[in-house]
């Protein structure tokens, strides 16, 4: 890695005195300026494109020459005729676009950077005998036991075992907002504690950790590129060869066809061998990938290659998990009715029925505890009624907050208000005293604020959207008809969701989809693109091709707004690349072009290219 960063800087070194000498010759006009311009600038790109084409060659076992070896023939072909300048030049703009292309590539691989800046490499291990050792990371095993103090780094994932603090989870999930965390509470490696100090359990290797995995995730889009940047890459060195064996072929064709002298036909062949030159075509592609790639990571969205977001632009449908991913993933009170004419007791009942929750370590007590507001607190002995609710007896009154099954007889308006909350796929419990229901409470997963926004987005594009959930039918036909979702499939085993994936794929084409548990990976493995929401399982962010980290639905709205525009602008650089070769040969053909022209139009084409890609940096 060293060596590769100081010959990049050497390099760099080389490329700006050679330029600067070039510019100096400008003025004083010296053909030695020009010649040492040119080895500064571009003894890189020459031995780049001996030592690939030679490297190439051998492993293919036939001449497979490269873009930077058919710049170079072009550039000592400038040489051989005393054409100084026109070679220096052609070495600097060359190497110029080149650096170009290594910076956008290098802000894709700055998230990568500091994401490895997240890595923990130290942990405080708590030994048997009460002590505390500073160890490498690596050396946890499951099961040891380690100290965290206040402002310390997080060494992996794990679970609180003593103690109490506030940690700061932004790299993991992307919320500004500390989390508390106390003795049962999951901690992740990489995450920053606050000012409080605990012990906790490691569950898993360092290598294995949330962070680690995203970091594998980001590190593949460096390899993983786009289908037209696979195809560029096959077709260039035919192309170039193709490009060589044509050059004598169009001398000849000077001399005998259009009648040109020698030396005219040996200058123009030198300038055909330059305007021919691909480098702009395999530049219109990968300079503008990695810059979104960027862009999106800055955004939270982490994706493992090009590929997946140059397809993402060819969705025809997507498919979302519910829970957690269109929900909010926890239930949410969301209808409270007190009956009869109790008014005077609403505030009593209020009080009694958060006392008798928060007692309960039950999901749905958390939900009710959050949502009533008691105007004093009172202390009750609670009886669990094994999957069925709380029973409790204060002041000579008996509470009961159960299922609706629980109570023998109900009175039919109760019941017609049950039925009606229930088909709006809420689940519904009953608050009774001494037998009598004097409330009923709704409770539902709610979908998220950015959910509705989401999906409209996609119908106006005329992308299909699609629910698939575990859950029953009446439950997610009701998120469903809250957010316009009009393809439901319901009672789904986790075993199945790849199925219908598959069967999305032969209906509509290019898949998408959006989950974010263990039950989800194969459906994401099966789609054309999955995407894991970043608060969800390691094993769906290993199977899925993109992390939504901020867990906002919004960002995937932002992903294929994008992909449309990549897809857009390497269009417009791939027809731009083509006409300037296609004017260059055509031009040298019917008139006398200057080497330094076609120096100039088709190494400025290149820059432009690569510019035209370097936009997608910009945040929409």
């Amino acid at each position: 890695m060293l060596d590769k960063l100081l010959k990049g800087k050497v390099q760099l070194i080389a490329y700006f005195i050679g330029l600067f000498l070039y510019l100096i010759n400008l003025v004083v006009n010296l053909d030695v300026l020009n010649i040492l311009a040119f080895i500064l600038s571009g003894y890189s790109m020459i031995y780049e494109g001996l030592e690939d084409t030679i490297v190439n060659s051998y492993k293919a076992k036939r001449f497979k020459p490269n873009i930077h070896l058919l710049m170079a023939v072009g550039a000592f072909a400038a040489i051989t005729i005393q054409e100084y300048g026109e070679a220096a030049l052609l070495m600097i703009i060359f190497c110029g676009a080149d650096l170009l292309e290594d910076y956008a590539e290098s802000k894709s691989s700055k998230e990568i950077t500091s994401l490895l800046t997240l890595n923990p490499t130290q942990a405080r291990l708590l030994k048997d005998d009460g002590t505390v050792e500073i160890v490498e990371t690596e050396r946890l095993v499951i099961g040891d036991r380690v100290q965290v103090l206040n402002g310390d780094q997080i060494a992996t994932d794990g679970i609180v075992v003593e103690g109490y603090s506030s940690i700061d989870q932004s790299a993991i999930t992307g919320e500004s907002i500390p989390v508390e965390v106390s003795v049962d509470s999951q901690v992740f490696g990489g995450t920053m504690n606050g000012n409080g100090t605990f012990i906790f359990e490691v569950l898993k290797l360092s290598n294995e950790t949330v962070i680690a995995k995203i970091i594998e995730v980001v590190s593949q889009a460096q390899t993983n590129i786009s289908k037209t940047a696979t195809m560029i890459k096959k077709i260039e060195p035919i192309y170039v060869t193709i490009a060589l064996l044509f050059a004598p072929i169009f001398y000849v064709l000077g001399l005998n066809v259009f009648n040109w002298s020698a030396d005219v036909s040996y200058y123009r062949t030198m300038v055909y061998m330059i305007g021919v030159s691909p480098c702009a075509l395999a530049a219109t592609d990968i300079p503008a990938t990695l810059s979104s790639i960027s862009n999106l990571a800055r955004s939270g969205v982490l994706f493992k290659g090009g590929a997946y977001l140059s397809n993402f632009a060819d969705t025809k449908a997507i498919a979302f998990d519910k829970t957690g991913t269109l929900t909010r993933g926890k239930p949410t009170v969301t209808d409270v009715m007190f009956l009869g004419d109790h008014a005077h007791a609403i505030n009593e009942y209020t009080n009694i029925i958060y006392a008798m929750e928060k007692n309960s370590n039950h999901p749905l007590a958390n939900a009710i505890t959050n949502h009533f507001d008691p105007s004093e607190t009172i202390d009750l002995e609670c009886e669990n009624i094994i999957g069925v609710g709380l029973s409790s007896t204060y002041q000579d009154h008996h509470y009961v907050i159960a299922k609706p099954t629980y109570f023998d007889h109900v009175d039919e308006s109760i019941v017609i208000l049950k039925s009606t909350i229930e088909n709006e796929g809420k689940t519904v419990v009953f608050f009774a005293v001494d037998g009598h229901i004097e409330a009923i409470i709704g409770i539902q997963d709610v979908p998220k604020e950015s959910a509705k926004a989401i999906l409209n987005y996609f119908a106006q594009e005329n992308i299909e959207t699609i629910m698939i959930t575990g859950d029953a039918k009446i439950t997610a036909n009701a998120i469903a008809k809250q957010l316009g979702i009009t393809q439901v499939k319901a009672d789904v085993l986790p075993i199945d969701k790849a199925d219908i994936i598959s069967e999305l794929k032969e209906q509509y084409g290019t898949i998408s989809m959006v989950g974010d548990g263990v039950n989800d990976a194969p459906a994401l493995v099966t789609a054309d693109i999955g995407f894991a929401i970043g608060s969800g399982t390691d094993i769906a962010i290993e199977a899925a091709d993109a992390v939504l980290m901020k867990n906002d639905l919004a960002n995937i709205q932002y992903t294929h707004r994008i992909s449309k525009k990549l897809r857009k602008i390497v269009l417009q650089n791939i027809v731009f690349a083509m006409s300037v070769v296609l004017f260059l040969i055509t031009i040298n053909i019917f008139s006398d072009v200057a080497l330094s022209s076609a120096v100039l139009i088709h190494e400025g084409s290149t820059i432009l290219v690569i510019l035209n890609g370097l936009r997608m940096l910009k945040k929409l």
